[in-house]
């Protein structure tokens, strides 16, 4: 369990990715629906709209988005990696081109906090960059060690601006590291040297192989506090997120749930479906029998194949309450499995219905 000034956090959780304040398609009521216990949003894309005073003047992102619960916001490290081609990285900070209108704007450690200090979310993550997969060693190795000095900076930025904030806020630390275990470990105890609310695991499903990124979390957590968050950035497909828990991660996000769902495709205790298949076009069953969702309980497959092939607005906003729904309902019955000291037994259950989909 996680406590904030707004809300308890129950482990482990997923956050529903709301990156420039709004999760796509969905009101914050839809959201609360499906049992969102947190989002997250993103501070480089809040930076440049709606812009930092105009999100301070509204009393923060939750004033401005009309979310009451807790919000987390990523620093911008994952963008160091997305625009490489529309920045530079020096000891100072990162210089980027805005993808929006070319301007130029700069990035530190410093800035960083005071921006996501200004929005106001209740957990905040340093500034770091996210290490492309493949890189040469020596690349991981120095850019993991300037982000150990990059979060000793935001550490001292944090507490300096702790007096002006309205509500109070957690910082966490990333490690990095690549797919090298050893500069996992390293990074990790950099972090916990510096000291943070809690600790997330970056740079991985960037495209490494599977088998890597379980070496590099394990690495991670053989350093990280037990009694402190471990969270795992951007990931992802719902077997990778058990097998995250299994390996003691309390919290992820992912665009996954979201993305598909536009694009038509579904998670459901059977695996995933493509809804713009003909086979569904008379198909009038739910979605998902066992899900619970406002599209499982009133709408039929064909239906929800027929919005998506005419086009209709209203086919992206029920698949993602679904998609949503989906994966909250997995963590709340994964929560309760490991209540009940049940989890593996869980685990064994939900893969081998999981995977008999298509």
């Amino acid at each position: 369990m996680i406590a904030t000034a707004r809300g308890e956090v129950q482990t482990p959780a997923f956050m529903p990715v709301g990156t420039q304040g709004s999760v796509k398609s969905l009101t914050p009521a839809d959201l609360r629906d499906v049992g969102a216990q947190i989002i997250l949003g993103n501070a480089y894309h809040l930076y440049l709209r709606p812009g930092q005073e105009t999100v301070k003047l509204a009393g923060g992102l939750h004033g401005f988005t009309g979310w009451d619960r807790p919000m987390l916001t990523d620093s911008g490290g994952f963008q160091v990696f997305s625009l490489a081609g529309l920045r530079k990285i020096t000891e100072e900070g990162v210089r980027f081109q805005s993808h929006l209108d070319g301007s130029g704007h700069q990035f530190t450690p410093e800035s960083v906090m005071a921006l996501e200090t200004d929005l106001g979310a209740d957990i905040v993550m340093a500034f770091d960059e996210c290490i492309p997969y493949p890189s040469p060693r020596d690349y991981v190795e120095r850019s993991t060690a300037r982000t150990a000095r990059w979060a000793a900076r935001c550490k001292d930025q944090f507490v300096r601006l702790a007096p002006g904030r309205s509500s109070p806020q957690a910082l966490f630390g990333i490690v990095q590291g690549g797919t090298y275990p050893e500069l996992r470990r390293r990074s990790a105890g950099d972090m916990v040297g510096i000291g943070f609310d809690g600790y997330a695991i970056g740079g991985l499903a960037i495209g490494e192989p599977k088998a890597a990124t379980w070496e590099a979390v394990a690495a991670a957590n053989e350093l990280l506090p037990a009694d402190r968050p471990r969270y795992m950035m951007g990931v992802g497909f719902p077997e990778d997120i058990v097998a995250g828990v299994a390996l003691g991660v309390d919290m992820f996000d992912c665009v996954m749930p979201t993305r598909t769902a536009r694009n038509g495709t579904l998670f459901t205790s059977s695996g995933r479906m493509a809804m713009k298949n003909a086979r569904y076009a008379r198909d009038f069953g739910p979605v998902d029998p066992a899900c619970d969702c406002a599209l499982c309980r009133n709408f039929s497959r064909a239906y929800l194949r027929h919005l998506f092939m005419a086009g209709e607005m209203t086919a992206a906003r029920l698949a993602t309450v679904h998609n949503l729904r989906f994966y909250l309902g997995m963590m709340e019955r994964m929560r309760d499995a490991i209540e009940a000291g049940r989890f593996e037994e869980w685990r064994k259950e939900f893969l081998a219905g999981y995977g008999a989909g298509e």
